[in-house]
């Protein structure tokens, strides 16, 4: 059987585009929302709320908290998921240490202060929806509710913009219960202030979900591919053996040749392409490749069928039982 074996440089590559999402993700953080005394949702969320009342560095009580929902995770989605996840909470936990104090007031004032919260919660929530969806994209978590929604999602068909959405919400509301300082001050922010950051915090996370979902999106989308290839024989074997993908061959005949020939139909995720067309190379350079996007393909493997006929059965179902 062919097996086609993760080349460290492929390795590297999800390594460090994960490091370039957590990297956005902090940058987000320490640019636009701190600054502003804002409150977003999650573990970070959390470590805002204990960062504004106790002056504790956000990424001290990131690490921590990440520790017990990592061993979850880890338990459940597998040892790949739980060394990308641990190298994203480590690497975050450094960089919410370090980077802080590295940007300069007057870049925090100028970019973030003086712009208003409004307009630093929508770049900050950009910036850390596409840090996460980049991570999530990788097979990785920033760590947090991120690590429920994953789990969730594999279970379920459902998004995990959403679902982290609905997890964060109660966090937000919760920074009012709790004291908050100015940074770097030991004023204590007014409840009315505080009100009015939770109202900016409700539309930050709005905006990081719509981000992770737009981003997430294109994992979604499906290609069909056509290989003509003399071995399609072990391609298809590839295909259907390791990456669990359905092929269907189809025998033809060129018009002008009037040769037989034959013809692998792939239905695949986008995100599944690369490692298609890296099988195909390995076993043959030589092959012709057609491959265009499809605007939906459901049934086992890929979307839900859902509507109005499905709710139909479902209550006729019922009402014999």
């Amino acid at each position: 059987m062919f097996e086609l074996k993760k080349s460290i440089w492929t390795t590297f590559k999800e390594y460090a585009l994960t490091t370039i999402g957590m990297l956005c993700y902090v940058l987000g953080w320490s640019v636009f929302l701190l600054p502003n005394n804002l409150i977003a949702g999650g573990v970070s969320g959390i470590c805002a709320i204990i960062y504004y009342a106790l002056g504790l560095p956000m990424g001290y009580t990131y690490f921590f908290i990440n520790l017990v929902l990592l061993l979850i995770g880890f338990r459940v989605m597998g040892k790949g998921f739980g060394g990308k996840t641990v190298y994203a909470i480590v690497i975050t936990s450094v960089m919410l240490n370090v980077i802080p104090p590295l940007i300069p007031e007057t870049i925090s004032q100028a970019l973030a202060v003086s712009n208003g919260k409004m307009l630093c919660t929508i770049i900050g929530g950009v910036m850390t929806g596409v840090g996460i969806g980049m991570s999530i994209s990788q097979g990785g978590s920033s760590g947090g509710t991120d690590i429920i929604a994953l789990i969730v999602a594999r279970y379920r068909n459902v998004s995990p913009g959403r679902l982290i959405l609905l997890m964060d919400v109660v966090i937000i509301l919760s920074s009012m219960l709790f004291p908050s300082y100015y940074v770097g001050t030991e004023t204590v922010i007014p409840f009315a202030e505080k009100l009015a950051t939770a109202i900016y915090g409700l539309i930050l996370i709005t905006v990081n979900g719509y981000s992770i979902d737009l981003f997430l999106s294109g994992t979604k989308q499906s290609v069909q591919v056509f290989i003509f290839s003399k071995k399609y024989a072990e391609i298809a074997d590839a295909v259907t053996l390791n990456m669990g993908r359905g092929v269907t061959w189809i025998r033809a005949e060129g018009w002008y040749t009037k040769s037989e020939s034959d013809i692998l139909m792939i239905l695949a995720r986008k995100t599944d392409l690369n490692i298609l067309l890296r099988y195909v190379k390995s076993i043959d350079p030589e092959a012709f490749l057609s491959v265009s996007n499809v605007m939906g393909v459901y049934g086992l493997g890929f979307d839900k069928l859902k509507g109005g006929a499905d709710r139909k059965e479902k209550r006729h179902s019922a009402a014999h039982e």
